[in-house]
């Protein structure tokens, strides 16, 4: 199946926007055709047969971006297939563990009947922006916690199922 995918992303900082190009490389590379965009900025999806979803987590939230992009286009994404991706943990946890989606993101997994959802660690680091985001910073919590390999092997995944074949990042 040579399948037009859209990977859309709710991101503030930057990260999950690099996390979802990321997820766009390893999908164009096994053949695929892809369009990477924020979900602020998406008109239509009836162009794409297979959607990603990515949003930066904040404060156990969905980014407001990827939850309107979800509510907004839930009919128009049924039969289609779905998977999501979050990105925040500010620390080794998503590359030590599986980390459940938060309630919000379940949510929206059932309502969209979506086939996967990964947590992946998130980036902060200084210039971000948000009183929260300096807050963080300022209490020592910031970094990069995200594993690119495994964000990598997780798009071959999503590419395989598309494709039928499975290759190894």
């Amino acid at each position: 199946m040579n399948a037009t995918v859209l990977v859309v992303h709710g991101s503030t900082n930057g990260s999950t926007a690099e996390i979802a190009d990321a997820v766009a490389a390893v999908l164009s590379k096994e053949g695929l055709t892809v369009e990477t965009r924020p979900a602020g900025t998406v008109k239509d999806v009836s162009p794409y047969d297979a959607v990603v979803i990515g949003g930066a987590l904040y404060a156990g939230r969905w980014h407001k971006d990827a939850r309107r992009f979800a509510r907004r286009y839930r009919r128009a994404l049924a039969g289609r297939p779905v998977w999501l991706f979050s990105s925040g943990p500010l620390d080794p946890s998503a590359g030590e563990r599986d980390v459940p989606p938060v309630p919000g993101v379940r949510r929206i997994m059932d309502r969209l009947d979506a086939r996967e959802h990964v947590t992946f660690g998130g980036r902060l680091e200084e210039g971000a922006r948000g009183w929260v985001a300096r807050m963080l910073l300022k209490n020592g919590k910031g970094g990069d916690f995200r594993d690119f390999h495994r964000i990598e092997g997780w798009a071959a995944g999503v590419a395989g199922e598309l494709t039928g074949v499975r290759s190894e990042v």
